[in-house]
């Protein structure tokens, strides 16, 4: 029986994990803001979460309960014996501008077998025979610059209503890198990050130099983004929200920014001197300057 496997982590596009992924030929895809959701088969069916293995009675926003019905995405996990097919299962999160016909679908994104990746094209080909919904590249680009990705930035339009503007970000795929740790990996931008970070990239003035190394830390790596969107995932955890999750969300935030982040942190502050106990503060500031309808 195989196990379940997490799916890795997407890096932010500057982190030295995915330094050289835009030398050669660059996938980018639209980021929807759903939730990580997958499926595979090994003579039963399993489905799984960002974190865990699923069950009908510890579901994740319903994705089991719906795709275990789904005949689509059960003949291709039955085909694909031993691959794990991961996706976005769409439910409103922080983003709540996507069509009202894209709600509650799983959009596969990556099909993977032994921590190989399948290619765009044979992975799209097995969805397509199957009848099952994927994210297709908004563009194909041969060594782009920060400056392409940017552009592309704005033409994300998948599954956002006529006039609502552009989704969440995008994620880049290079199926030719191998990161200098021996990994394949992928990088994203979020759209409001990347302009923030291009400009600094650029030259434009910071003004941040004599805040302390936490405040900066927390202004560089913590964005309004990632807030709203761990209050959405608690939310949709628990069926509503709740001032008792106020304590979850400072912790979950705090949590994310410094497992997520700590490398590239030691990296660009030259191993810093960091105080937590003022890291978490500065943390929870953020927060409450980006939810103040909470607190």
């Amino acid at each position: 029986m195989s196990e379940y496997i997490k799916y890795q982590h997407i890096e932010r596009l500057g982190s030295s994990e995915v330094d050289g992924i835009l030398d050669g030929l660059v996938y980018v895809f639209p980021k929807i803001d759903g939730t990580n959701a997958h499926v595979w088969f090994d003579g039963e069916y399993h489905f799984g979460s960002r974190r865990r293995e699923l069950s009908l009675d510890n579901d994740n926003a319903g994705f089991m309960h719906e795709a275990s019905k789904d005949l689509a995405i059960l003949d291709l996990a039955k085909e694909l014996e031993g691959y794990h097919i991961f996706g976005e299962w769409l439910v409103p999160h922080s983003l709540k501008t996507y069509r009202d016909d894209a709600w509650r679908k799983f959009y596969v994104f990556d099909i993977v077998k032994d921590g190989i990746h399948m290619k765009y094209e044979d992975a799209a080909w097995w969805c397509n025979a199957h009848g099952v919904d994927y994210i297709a590249p908004i563009r194909i680009l041969k060594n782009p610059s920060y400056e392409h990705i940017e552009r592309v930035l704005d033409e994300n339009k998948f599954l956002i209503k006529d006039g609502e503007g552009v989704g969440e970000g995008v994620v880049l795929k290079n199926y030719d890198f191998i990161n200098k740790y021996g990994r394949q990996t992928w990088a994203k931008v979020v759209t409001n990050e990347f302009k923030e970070k291009h400009n600094k990239e650029m030259g434009a003035p910071i003004s941040s130099c004599t805040k302390m190394v936490e405040e900066k830390i927390c202004d560089e790596f913590l964005s309004d983004h990632l807030i709203q969107k761990t209050k959405a995932k608690i939310e949709v955890e628990n069926d509503c929200w709740s001032s008792k999750f106020i304590p979850q969300l400072l912790g979950r935030v705090y949590h994310d920014l410094v497992t997520e982040n700590i490398w590239d942190i030691c990296k660009k502050h030259k191993n810093p001197k960091i105080d937590f106990k003022s890291l978490k503060r500065f943390c929870n500031i953020k927060i409450k300057n980006t939810c103040p309808e909470l607190f």
